[in-house]
């Protein structure tokens, strides 16, 4: 055991997890209206309790369970079985591993909610999320960073795909998961209310920012130079598409607007995230400037084009910026072109597919959508009793 990259990854731990709770929910809480905050608050935190117990249940064994079978990890270490103070995952405790990715394992599901809010079931929130972390996700994280079919020695040869922190593991699942969400869910009775805290959004994204210090510096999982990089690329790439996201918007539209700036920093961190153990910082201001108006435009083609209400953009930001974050390892040289656009292709089937049949699944189960007269209430009244404010808007 290495103690300086264990206290790192305890560090880091904590980071990610800071990211979902409370980074997230304030995020995410301030973008719907006022009368539904509580909704998305209550979406975050119940997910984030569940995903903890399902990961460590059996969602860290189908990911990390050591199985050669390159398809899953098996159950070998399902409840830990195995895994005490003293185990070693290279030159940590394999406890404080488990941890660590379990913090991924909850913010991916948790991305999602931002596609759904203002109109699902809750009961289907927690059957999907539960269901799809452990069926979609957990089985890509072993395809990719536990020594799957798609890691070096598996279907793309020696070299295989290169994602450091999750650019197809957490943002292409997510993203994708998300728009075909909301494409069976349908539009909100009334989708042009603006966010009802622009303040609340900033303060979200700003702990985000700071959180994602961990999930790029901590995948690093040692305290050397390579996490000191992943922190500088992951700046450098989220102040670059802050500015060019904002810029964007006073071209075409004469203002900028504080919303969109940070909605540009998570498209820049959700960009560079695949590529910051990969890139030095030139190649992280080009990404992150390309992401900022990448993105936006993104936004734009989902609402206006393609008329899905993808509530808060979470693939236009997230799916979007972690696709582009994934090619651009192979045009800067640190990965092939044939693994990275493999690897896309397969986890994006696989991750369409495995959605559309639990929607299925789930709908026998607990109904998808509120009723009517509980979307125009809102979700905090109707559904949990409480609101955040005196009047609702």
């Amino acid at each position: 055991m290495n103690g300086a990259d264990t206290a790192w990854i305890i560090v880091a731990t904590a980071l990610v997890l800071f990211m979902t709770l409370p980074g997230l929910a304030l995020f995410y809480g301030g973008l719907v209206r006022a009368r539904n905050v509580l909704s998305v608050f209550m979406h975050c935190y119940a997910i984030a309790c569940l995903m903890s117990l399902l990961w460590f249940a059996v969602g860290y064994s189908i990911a990390f369970g050591g199985s050669d079978n390159g398809y899953w990890g098996g159950l070998n270490k399902a409840f830990l079985a195995g895994i005490d103070a003293d185990t070693l995952a290279g030159t940590l405790p394999e406890i404080l591993f488990f941890a660590f990715q379990m913090t991924f394992a909850i913010i991916t599901p948790a991305l999602i909610v931002g596609a759904y809010v203002e109109r699902i079931g809750f009961g289907f929130v927690l059957l999907f999320s539960g269901l799809w972390m452990l069926l979609c996700y957990a089985p890509v994280v072993h395809w990719v960073w536990g020594g799957g079919m798609l890691a070096d020695g598996g279907i793309f040869g020696a070299d295989g795909v290169k994602d450091f922190a999750g650019g197809i593991v957490v943002h292409e699942t997510a993203g994708l998961a998300a728009l075909v969400l909301a494409i069976f869910l349908g539009a909100r009775k009334d989708p042009s209310k603006p966010p009802h805290n622009p303040g609340m959004v900033m303060i979200g994204a700003a702990m985000l920012w700071v959180g994602w210090f961990g999930f790029n510096g901590g995948s690093q999982l040692a305290a050397d130079g390579g996490a000191a990089m992943a922190l500088t690329v992951t700046h450098i790439s989220a102040a670059a598409a802050s500015l060019s996201w904002a810029l964007w918007e006073r071209i075409k539209f004469g203002k900028a607007s504080l919303v969109g700036m940070v909605t540009g920093t998570i498209a820049g961190l959700a960009s560079i995230t695949p590529a910051s153990g990969f890139v030095g910082p030139i190649e992280a201001l080009i990404i992150g400037a390309v992401a900022g108006i990448l993105c936006q435009e993104a936004v734009n083609l989902i609402r206006n084009a393609f008329k899905i209400d993808d509530t808060l953009d979470v693939f236009a930001v997230h799916g979007v910026g972690g696709i582009f974050g994934t090619l651009m390892i192979a045009l800067f040289g640190a990965g092939s072109w044939a693994a990275q656009l493999g690897s896309l292709a397969i986890v994006g089937v696989f991750t369409v597919v495995v959605t559309v049949v639990l929607i299925f699944i789930c709908r026998l189960v607990m109904p998808l959508r509120v009723d009517e007269d509980t979307e125009t209430t809102g979700l905090d009244l109707a559904v949990h009793g409480e609101r955040a404010y005196e009047f609702n808007s």
